[in-house]
């Protein structure tokens, strides 16, 4: 199993950018697909993109042109580039690892970060 630190979190404006990162540890990384999920409170937990040991990525479209996804197989670490963020953005972020399904449905990965929230004031 894989284990998942995630860390960038914290409060930004409207219109603002963040980083989060994910680093790995337990498993050969660069063999992983990787994934980003986000829950507000009263709502299910939302996909937002994987990147794929290929590099390729998916977005929800929610997030498509605003975020992206990146990975850095020399340090096992995982990143979300968050740009032009809105109030709508405000959750916990996790970071996911190994999904055995659609990338789409959270209950398809097989490990999770302990999350770290983003908050934007609007």
């Amino acid at each position: 199993q894989v284990r998942l630190v995630e860390s960038g979190g914290g409060l930004v404006q409207a219109g603002g950018s963040l980083r989060l990162s994910c680093d790995t540890s337990g498993r050969t990384f660069n063999s992983i697909t990787m994934g980003w999920f986000r829950q507000a409170p009263g709502k299910n937990r939302e996909f937002v993109g994987s990147i794929r040991s290929d590099g390729s990525t998916l977005y929800s479209d929610s997030v498509r042109g605003r975020f992206t996804v990146s990975r850095d197989n020399a340090k096992n670490t995982v990143s979300l580039q968050m740009n032009s963020l809105a109030a709508k953005d405000t959750a916990v972020y996790y970071c996911a690892a190994e999904p055995f399904g659609m990338h789409i449905y959270a209950r398809n990965w097989r490990s999770w970060g302990q999350g770290t929230q983003v908050t934007v004031s609007s």
